[in-house]
């Protein structure tokens, strides 16, 4: 069984590693049961997850449109998550995690559509040996990452893409784009059959034990994802480090958005008039409610209740203070006035950041990483989109896909134990090389080539269901519609009657 594991193939070392340095057989006596603290704690991190879309996300995406397209951007917002739950349940959840055989470097299997062989008695294994949680927890949980993401991706052509299109668009993109990268980066061998292999290597006698065994790591590594596995011979086995979804996620999404609103164009009167948010206070609920459900999508990501939870919470916390005040101060500096909209966009970017780092960087650095990504978020929102002309209805190029990167980048920094963070060893390291060791460059390799990967995949894949979406029933409204407003020409409802 394939779970997301945020350490990536670190974690796999890790656990070799242990069972290497203890000898021990990894586990004894019955089967393990889930303790009620961690699947309580996944059900309500689930339920944290579901409100950043709705409502967090809704609120804080319709309050900065324009009063006649507010109610659009809330609709596509509640049938995107209502539309990627059944998909997941039907094959997502088996794309993702399921298992592909000769395929399962880039895609995992159908052995789990309809939720074939899942019930109430069937567990998935966390990150701590011989500890397990409901695989019906884990299932709901990434069922909640996969709502939010592509509903991250309306905000870019915000105002002017027909329902249709945004419905149909969603429906093809999750199934080719956000399933096999979300497979890439956290499908993962069970920690637990790795234990066992590395148990029997350590305790192997003889050339021929030491072969076979090692045969069975080798058997086990080749299951994993691309990104995950760090399979690219340059790579040499160091997976990329991502605890929550910078990759999946947000440069996912961002960069999906760019090329959308690339393609589809810009607003009519784009500028040349002000095309001012509606109401700042209704976005200012919603990026409240996106912090607030953020801490499940973080400190949820370690599975378990335990310290690293806490220290992912604790990083999601800090980080978040330090980018939104980033944003007011230096836009403060700027424009002579700080503004709430520069507040919680800061906000936000520093959620978008932390999201990779999150069970990596201690507190301190994430503090400095909520303190750099705003002031560069800021420049690609302001300067850059000004200086190429491109319509990013509500900057999610900027703060997603340009956050998500600064992120996965400072990931492979930030997770240096020099620098106050947790530490990780390579796959190529354990043995006596398994404590303490970290090759920063190697990370780094890692870390650039899966957001490489993410941005090539995402970005020509996205262009190519985009046109084929506009071809099939076209993607933008009529000009007349544009000028009336979408929530009355798409929907032939107001968000307010005045």
């Amino acid at each position: 069984m394939r779970l997301r594991l945020p350490r990536s193939l670190s974690a796999a070392s890790t656990l070799i590693g242990l069972a290497i340095v203890a000898a021990e057989p990894a586990f004894a006596g019955d089967a393990p049961t889930p303790k009620p603290g961690d699947t309580a704690w996944m059900l309500v991190s689930s339920l944290l997850v579901l409100m950043m879309s709705i409502p967090g996300l809704a609120l804080f995406y319709g309050g900065l449109v324009r009063s006649k397209n507010a109610l659009s951007v809330l609709t596509q917002t509640f049938a995107i998550v209502s539309l990627v739950g059944v998909l997941w349940t039907f094959y997502g959840y088996s794309l993702a995690f399921g298992d592909g055989g000769s395929l399962n470097n880039y895609i995992g299997g159908i052995n789990k559509l309809f939720l074939k062989g899942v019930d109430a008695s069937s567990n998935v294994p966390t990150f701590t040996p011989g500890v397990v949680i409901p695989e019906y927890a884990y299932f709901v949980f990434q069922m909640t990452f996969a709502m939010i993401t592509p509903a991250l991706i309306i905000g870019a052509f915000a105002e002017r893409i027909k329902f249709s299109a945004a419905f149909v668009f969603v429906l093809l993109w999750v199934t080719i784009i956000y399933f096999p990268i979300a497979h890439w980066v956290w499908g993962v061998a069970d920690p637990n059959a790795l234990v066992d292999a590395a148990t029997k290597l350590a305790g192997a006698g003889t050339e021929e034990a030491k072969a076979a065994a090692q045969g069975d790591i080798d058997a086990i590594m080749a299951s994993v994802g691309w990104i995950a596995g760090g399979l690219a011979p340059w790579m040499h086995g160091t997976g990329a480090l991502d605890f929550a979804g910078g990759t999946v996620v947000h440069i996912n999404a961002g960069i999906a958005g760019f090329v959308g609103a690339l393609i589809i164009g810009k607003r009519i009167g784009y500028g040349k008039e002000a095309l001012p948010p509606h109401s700042l206070t209704l976005s200012m609920v919603g990026a409240s409610l996106l912090w607030v459900g953020w801490f499940g999508f973080n400190a949820g990501s370690n599975l378990e209740a335990n310290g690293t939870t806490a220290l992912a919470f604790v990083n999601t916390m800090v980080a978040t203070a330090a980018a939104g005040l980033s944003w007011l101060l230096t836009e403060w500096a700027l424009k002579g006035k700080p503004s709430l909209l520069g507040l919680i966009s800061g906000a936000v970017a520093g959620l978008v950041a932390v999201t990779p780092a999150s069970g990596f960087a201690g507190p301190i650095g994430s503090i400095v990483l909520g303190l750099i990504v705003s002031p560069i978020s800021l420049f690609f929102v302001s300067k850059v989109k000004n200086f190429f002309g491109y319509d990013d209805s509500l900057d999610v190029f900027g703060v997603h896909a340009i956050g998500g990167i600064t992120g996965a980048l400072a990931t492979g920094i930030l997770v240096s134990p020099d620098l106050g963070g947790t530490g990780v060893v390579d796959y190529t390291n354990i043995g006596e090389n398994f404590a303490g060791k970290y090759d920063m460059a190697q990370q780094m390799i890692s870390q650039a080539t899966a957001v490489g990967a993410t941005i090539l995949y995402s970005g020509v894949g996205s262009a190519i269901l985009f046109k084929l979406v506009d071809v099939i029933i076209g993607l933008r409204v009529a000009p007349d519609q544009e000028r009336e407003g979408l929530d009355i020409a798409e929907h032939g409802e107001r968000a307010y009657n005045y």
